[in-house]
């Protein structure tokens, strides 16, 4: 692994971090990359020089970051505006994004809500769309993205987990149901697809610090809980988190699949 000076808006503290040469000009697709954890994956990903495709609703933020990251880069990031409950506007998006990439090598399912509800509060209605915000886009997502990478002879699929329902957090029964189920997606996928050479793992992160997060959820109170649950006392960024992703996506990793990683600064 080689070292990298800092691109414009890139924090020192991550000037030493470490470059793949195996993400150069890989074909990198991020849903919901706009902003928090997902702006973090597309930024890291660009600084590695790959094709970076992301998709979200959030088409501001997502324009404002290509603007920002596309200064002094190999690749510069691609916004697609896609809605990711509905399926068949996702199909489309990907779609054109494999015609004309030629493929997709890593897919980062990231996208998810985490908003707050009661048990007595969900209805069906309410199953159903959390069910569509937080999950069902993934399979779909690895559906459409896989043919290419058999074609290639592999890819890696990424999907996103929770330390929520590890730890059966308050008022999160919709999320945690999806993040429970994404685990078992991961398994399944990694055994199903594995003689084509397609990796797929789950990513679990913990309290991370975002914009979001503080904003709704993590006052001072909270920010203590967290501190106090877990063994190393720093808050975990979206930064940390997207240094294990490269890796997994990386050809270093190329015997990982099948399992969850743990980016939670040892949540107990």
């Amino acid at each position: 692994m080689l070292e990298t000076e800092p691109l414009l808006h890139v924090p020192q503290s991550a000037a030493k971090s470490a470059v793949y040469p195996s993400l150069a000009d890989r074909r990198v697709l991020i849903t919901g990359g706009s902003t928090g954890i997902g702006e973090g994956l597309v930024e890291a990903f660009v600084r590695q020089g790959s094709k970076v495709v992301f998709l979200d609703i959030a088409e501001e933020e997502g324009r404002q970051l290509v603007d920002r990251l596309t200064p002094g880069t190999t690749h510069a990031p691609r916004f697609e505006y896609c809605d990711l409950t509905d399926i068949d506007a996702l199909k489309k998006c990907l779609a054109a994004i494999l015609d004309e990439y030629g493929g997709i090598d890593v897919l980062i399912n990231n996208a998810a809500n985490d908003d707050r509800h009661e048990v007595g509060e969900v209805t069906p209605e309410y199953w159903d769309n959390r069910i569509a915000v937080n999950l069902r886009h993934m399979f779909f997502a690895a559906q459409a993205v896989a043919p290419s990478m058999i074609e290639a002879g592999g890819g890696v699929i990424l999907n996103f987990g929770s330390i929520s329902w590890h730890v059966a957090l308050p008022d999160l029964l919709m999320y945690q149901t999806c993040k429970a189920a994404i685990e078992g997606l991961t398994r399944s996928l990694a055994r199903d697809w594995g003689e084509h050479n397609i990796r797929v793992n789950t990513i679990v992160p913990g309290g991370i610090k975002t914009a979001r997060q503080d904003a709704l959820w993590h006052d001072d109170a909270e920010t203590a809980r967290i501190l106090s649950n877990q063994c190393l006392k720093e808050r975990v960024l979206p930064r940390d988190v997207a240094a294990l992703v490269l890796f997994l996506a990386s050809d270093d990793a190329r015997m990982c699949t099948g399992h969850n990683y743990f980016v939670d600064a040892g949540w107990r």
